[in-house]
C-alpha cells in the first residue's frame, strides 16, 4: 500500500500484491486522479485493453526499453468511480484492469485504486438532501424511515441481513430550509410482527426518551448527524424468536434543535468511559444521566414545547436475519 499527501489531503492508493509499487504511480488531486501504469513490452501492443474503470488510457508512452507507460488523467466523476461515505471520510474506489478478451470476460489483471478524503462538512449524499421537503409548518410534516446500504450512499436493495452485521436505519423529517427541525428516536423495539399487540414478543432497542440501550448490551451506535433533521441508527442485527423476519417499530419525535433536555435527546453508552453520551452535544451529556433511571422533563419550557412537538410511529420491515453462510439466493430474495 502506498500513501500520498497532496494539498493537505490524506490519500491512500491500494494495489494488488502481484504488482510492485514502483509499477503504478497515483496522484489523487482535489477532484481528479492521475495514474501512471508501467507495463511490460508484451502488453504494449494491447494497450487499448487497459482501463481505469470504464475509461481507456489517456496516453501511452513507449520507453527505450520497449516497455510502456499508460497514463490515466480523469475526473473522479468519470470512469465509474464508486463514491462511498464512511464516517468522516469520502472514499473513491475504482480498478485498473487489463482486459484482452471481449466484454463480459473477467480481466487478466486487476489492481484496486482507492482515494480517501476528509469529508467536507457540507457534503450530503444526494438522496439525503433535507432542504426539498413539501411540508409547510409543523402540521404537515412528512417523516421517512428506511434501511440504507452498507456504504450509506442509498436505500438498501435487499432486506436480507447476515446475523451480527450492522443495519443502518435512517430516519428523517422533510422540512423547508428555513425551518430547522430536530428528529429523534424516542423509542424503538424489534418485533416479529408488523403490528404490535399486547402479547407481542419485543426486544427493546431505544427507550426512556431516547436512550440507546442496545449500545449497552451490544455494539449499536448512532452515527454522527449530517443534518439535524435526520438520524442514522447503526444497529447490530440479532435473532428474535424462532423465525427470521424482524420488524423495527419506532416512535419518531420532531422537536426544536435548541431544546435538548432529558426527554428530547439521543443518548448512547460509551463502553470505554462507562458513561452515557449525548449525540448532538457531548458537553450536555448530563441530559443522559437519567438513562439508568427514569427520564422526565424538569423545565416548564419543555412541557410547553411538548404540546408543539409531533411524534410519528414508523415500522421498518420485514428484515430477514440469516446465518452468515446463507445468502439472498438461498432464500429466493432478489435485490
Amino acid at each position: 500500500m502506498v500513501t500520498h499527501l497532496y494539498l493537505g489531503v490524506i490519500i491512500v492508493a491500494v494495489f494488488a500484491a502481484t504488482v510492485a509499487d514502483a509499477d503504478v504511480k497515483v496522484v489523487c488531486e482535489k477532484d481528479s486522479v492521475k495514474i501512471t501504469w508501467r507495463i511490460g513490452a508484451e502488453l504494449v501492443p494491447n494497450a487499448a485493453r487497459l482501463f481505469l474503470g470504464s475509461c481507456m488510457a489517456s496516453q501511452l508512452s513507449i520507453l527505450p526499453t520497449g516497455e510502456g507507460e499508460a497514463h490515466f488523467n480523469y475526473k473522479l466523476a468519470d470512469c465509474k468511480f464508486k463514491k462511498l461515505m464512511k464516517g468522516k471520510r469520502l472514499i473513491y474506489q475504482n480498478e485498473l484492469t487489463y482486459r484482452p478478451k471481449a466484454k463480459g470476460n473477467p480481466p487478466s489483471l486487476m489492481h484496486p485504486i482507492e482515494c480517501v478524503y476528509k469529508r467536507p462538512e457540507s457534503w450530503i449524499p444526494q438522496f439525503l438532501m433535507p432542504g426539498s421537503g413539501v411540508s409547510e409548518g409543523r402540521g404537515e410534516l412528512v417523516v421517512h424511515m428506511a434501511l440504507l446500504n452498507a456504504q450509506l450512499t442509498g436505500i438498501a436493495k435487499t432486506n436480507v441481513i447476515p446475523l451480527g452485521s450492522f443495519m443502518p436505519i435512517w430516519a428523517a423529517v422533510e422540512q423547508k430550509s428555513h425551518q430547522p427541525l430536530l428528529l429523534l428516536m424516542e423509542e424503538c423495539v424489534a418485533a416479529t410482527t408488523p403490528e404490535l399487540h399486547e402479547g407481542s414478543q419485543v426486544y427493546p432497542i431505544i427507550a426512556n426518551k431516547g436512550c440507546l440501550f442496545d449500545s449497552v448490551r451490544g455494539n449499536s451506535v448512532f452515527l454522527p448527524r449530517y443534518h439535524s433533521s435526520a438520524l442514522i441508527l447503526y444497529l447490530q442485527s440479532f435473532k428474535l424468536g424462532p423465525g427470521e423476519e424482524v420488524y423495527i417499530h419506532c416512535k419518531l419525535v420532531v422537536s426544536d434543535p435548541a431544546d435538548l433536555d432529558e426527554t428530547k435527546k439521543a443518548c448512547q453508552y460509551v463502553k470505554e468511559s462507562e458513561s452515557w453520551e449525548l449525540l448532538d452535544d457531548p458537553l450536555q451529556s448530563s441530559h443522559c444521566s437519567c438513562c439508568d433511571s427514569t427520564c422526565k422533563s424538569r423545565s416548564k419550557r419543555g412541557v410547553e414545547w411538548e404540546s408543539h412537538s409531533q411524534s410519528h410511529n414508523s415500522v421498518l420491515g420485514p428484515l430477514v436475519i440469516v446465518e452468515q453462510n446463507r445468502s439472498s439466493e438461498d432464500l429466493g430474495v432478489k435485490d
